[in-house]
């Protein structure tokens, strides 16, 4: 039981992940079927996700030969070919300083702890709703759809 839990709430969490902002409330989705139950407890949590910058290469590229030309334009001979490599090693770290190598994307979320009608406990974790919030005793819905996701909403 409670290794079916743990893998329930991993694929769950992949899920909410993955899909977090390709939800919508007023989108039809097949149903696979639906349970109903009572929370047992609620935690808001956040899921940080770094998000590497995939340009930060060209934009060092771009300040390096920047650099370059503004050096080559200084003295003469080799005093000017120095001055070239300089302004190339400047520009690409000056470059490369100022850019965020990273974003931080914040998720934020709702860990459900659910208790359905035949006694079966369930943890869910899906995107926060500001328009939905949760507490202890509300009755819910657990929603499994066809696209292996599930959504809890209350029961109304």
């Amino acid at each position: 039981m409670t290794r079916q839990l743990s893998i329930l709430i991993m694929l769950i969490f992949v899920s909410v992940v993955s899909n977090a902002e390709q939800y919508q409330r007023n989108k039809a989705v097949p149903v696979e079927k639906v349970l109903f139950g009572k929370v047992l407890s609620v935690r808001n949590i956040t899921e940080k996700e770094l998000i590497k910058d995939k340009k930060n290469g060209w934009k060092v590229f771009g300040g390096a030969v920047l650099g370059g030309v503004i050096g080559h334009q200084i003295g003469q001979g080799s005093g000017q070919d120095i001055a070239t490599i300089l302004g190339v090693l400047i520009g690409a770290s000056m470059s490369n300083e100022n850019m965020p190598k990273q974003r931080e994307k914040v998720y934020r979320l709702v860990e459900l702890m659910i208790k359905v009608e035949d006694g079966q406990e369930y943890m869910v974790v899906q995107e926060r709703d500001p328009t939905m919030l949760f507490a202890q005793q509300d009755e819910i819905r657990m929603v499994f759809l066809a696209n292996n996701t599930v959504r809890i909403d209350k029961r109304i």
